[in-house]
């Protein structure tokens, strides 16, 4: 379980394949994070990854391994090349919640349709695929690369929904949504509770 308050920005130093006579592999990323306290991590722990949840298997001083299904690689964006990416601890129980509650599993794609300053903040808008579009609400939470956001508007259209999201310098600053630009595609999670308010409301539905 993560917040969606990024902790580090890393950088993916090398991508390998697991298995080099499988196209269909997946991979092994070697990621420096000197900025990323790791002493207290060990083999086995989780760490989000652009909101993609992954296990560590290797650790050195300065960074960490993590292997990668083709799955999670079909699956998300920003996990098969050299490059930027946003880190996050697993949130330990008493830990603050400063974001909101995230799983760590991408639920989707989001294409970005607009991404400029406004005044002293950013001005972001996604393209929602349809699955997803019923999920977000005004003043809902989103997590997009690992970044846990607040939507400001959402403009259902034919192929789903657009949102629009406020961003303070500060996060754009400590954040990879700095390198987005449209056409750009982002890993998106919707928030839990809705999950859950969507199967209470069929299950409610199913004579007993």
């Amino acid at each position: 379980m993560f917040t969606g308050i990024v902790a580090a920005v890393g950088l993916i130093e090398k991508v390998e394949p697991l298995r080099a006579d499988r196209a269909d592999a997946g991979v092994r990323l070697r990621i420096r994070a000197p900025e990323l306290p790791l002493e207290h991590s060990r083999l086995g722990d989780s760490i989000a990854i652009q909101g993609a949840c992954m296990t560590v298997v290797d650790l050195r001083e300065d960074g960490f391994e993590v292997d990668v299904s083709r799955e999670s690689l079909n699956r998300t964006v920003g996990l098969d090349a050299p490059g930027e990416v946003n880190l996050e601890h697993a949130l330990k129980l008493g830990d603050a919640l400063g974001g909101h509650l995230v799983s760590g599993h991408v639920d989707g794609l989001g294409a970005v349709t607009h991404f400029k300053p406004v005044g002293e903040s950013w001005d972001l808008r996604i393209d929602v695929p349809a699955q997803l579009a019923k999920y977000l609400a005004y003043k809902g939470s989103i997590t997009v690369n690992g970044v846990s956001l607040t939507v400001n508007q959402v403009d259902d259209h034919a192929r789903g929904c657009e949102i629009r999201i406020n961003l303070i310098p500060h996060t754009v600053q400590v954040t990879t949504l700095k390198h987005l630009k449209p056409g750009s595609a982002v890993n998106l999670e919707i928030d839990m509770i809705a999950r859950y308010v969507e199967r209470m409301m069929a299950t409610t539905a199913i004579p007993a």
